[in-house]
This record gives structure tokens, sequence and C-alpha cells, in this order.
């Protein structure tokens, strides 16, 4: 199987920037942010038309995901360090020490551990694979998310 098509976040605006805080790193520990890109790369066979996917809609569905994380504080709600409540129309979060009360409108809390550029991508690869129209010719999806330009994680999974 050689063939793939490829989507790169940077050079086809599939990006988002978001807030949050890794707790299990010192330097990570601190709120901050980052502006994000997924890129994407689908094995597969072409179909009768010679498409593996039509780009229209796996860039929509890319987008989708992006707009939901896009400026917000993205919260590992499953983080066994951090704990999280909703009190009025805030989300609390106390852990190692800290205290942080954002409106809820600000946050994003996402079914993960940590927030780290492996786990997004684990999330989203997941988004992706429930929104993608079903098909026989995709065998394999790579998903990555990067940090910046450069630096970030990837995964490979078979379909």
């Amino acid at each position: 199987m050689n063939n793939y098509v490829v989507i790169d976040g940077w050079r086809s605006n599939i990006r988002f920037s978001s807030a949050h805080i890794i707790h299990e790193y010192e330097k990570c520990g601190r709120l901050h942010g980052h502006t994000y890109a997924i890129h994407v790369k689908i094995f597969g066979e072409p179909d009768e038309k010679g498409i593996i996917i039509d780009f229209s809609i796996l860039k929509k569905i890319l987008r989708d995901i992006t707009n939901d994380l896009d400026h917000k504080l993205l919260i590992p709600n499953k983080s066994k360090i951090l704990k999280i409540n909703k009190e009025k129309n805030n989300i609390l979060i106390k852990g190692l020490g800290k205290e942080f009360s954002i409106p809820e409108s600000d946050c994003f809390l996402l079914p993960i551990k940590s927030t780290s550029a492996e786990n997004l991508s684990d999330y989203i690869f997941n988004r992706l694979i429930k929104d993608l129209p079903v098909s026989n010719n995709i065998k394999k999806i790579e998903l990555g998310v990067d940090e910046g330009y450069g630096q970030g994680a990837r995964i490979l999974k078979d379909i």
C-alpha cells in the first residue's frame, strides 16, 4: 500500500490556539498556550474515481474539531492529579498547590489524562475516525498535532 493523501495543518490553516497546563512537568505546569496545527496522512487505495478521500470532507471534519478547541483552556477531565469541579458558570481546577476558576465558556473538557501533544493527537484521531464517512479503501491513518512549528506528536493506526 503506497497510496496516501496528506493535509498539512500549517499550510491548510487547520490550526487552533489554546491554553493548557501539564501538571506532570514543572515548566509546563504553568498556564501557557500554543498555536497548534493538525496534520493527517490517510493511506489506502483509490476508489473507481481515483480518490482515497475527498479533501473537502476531510478538511471540514478537521476544522470542526479545531473550532471546538480554538481559544479555549484545554482541561484533561480524566487527570489523576487535578480535581475538576463545576461551580455556577465556572470550572474550578485544583492541583499541585494551584487553584484556577475559569468561566465554563472559556474551557474545553477533554476525556484524556493530560493535555500533552500525544494525548491531544489521540483525542483528535478518535474524533476524526468517528466523523469520517465509512470507506473500505482507507486502511491506515497518521495524525499529528504540532505545538508550534516543527514540534509535535504523531499517532499511526490501522483502520
